[in-house]
């Protein structure tokens, strides 16, 4: 579990491609801190360390999370958003995340607000998915490649988030353009009252 505060950027330093799964191998300054089978989310993927090594650590990435998530587009040089999973005697400063990424999403537009800045995001819409509870809703919370955002102005297909000047200075926002794709994780506990209301 995490709470979509993102500790650093991770710069991935290599790729390997064998069947259907990538090994990423990413640099960061806690990357000897880690364990093998330790959870750290990646632009909010929740992936499995499996090797370090003089500074650098390893994660694989399996077919199906390639398929919903970004890391398929990912190249060596690029910036990751990283977070390690939650202590229980923290304090959730975010939201509750799980590192389940639903879908991707296209930045659709950028738009200053004195200094912080306004980001539109669109994903395809399913009617399915929204009886299920993959939508989001004002003021709610959604998870952008691992960041815990509020949610403003939401419509059918699209919403749109506030990023201050700190987090688009130490998240991979700064890189963010128009047209980019984004990780997506709706809220929890929209699922769970989506699932509840099925029930009835």
């Amino acid at each position: 579990m995490f709470s979509g505060i993102v500790e650093e950027m991770a710069t991935i330093v290599g790729i390997n491609k064998e069947k259907g799964n990538i090994d990423f191998t990413l640099q960061c300054s806690f990357a000897d801190e880690l364990k093998i089978d330790q959870s750290v989310a990646h632009n909010g993927v929740c992936l499995t360390v499996v090797k370090i090594d003089g500074g650098t650590y390893t994660v694989t990435a399996m077919k199906e999370t390639l398929d919903r998530s970004n890391l398929s587009r990912l190249e060596v040089g690029d910036r990751v958003n990283v977070e390690r999973s939650m202590l229980m005697n923290g304090r959730l400063d975010g939201h509750i995340v799980q590192g389940h990424v639903d879908c991707t999403a296209r930045c659709t537009g950028m738009v200053d607000a004195e200094g912080s800045t306004y980001f539109t995001f669109e994903y395809d819409y399913s009617e399915d998915m929204a009886r299920r509870g993959y939508f989001t809703v004002d003021k709610g919370s959604v998870t952008v490649n691992g960041v815990s955002l509020t949610v403003c102005t939401p419509t059918r297909n699209t919403f749109t988030v506030a990023v201050i000047p700190y987090t688009r200075e130490h998240t991979n926002f700064a890189d963010m353009c128009v047209g980019a794709v984004v990780n997506i994780e709706f809220d929890i506990l929209g699922k769970y009252l989506a699932r509840l209301a099925s029930l009835n």
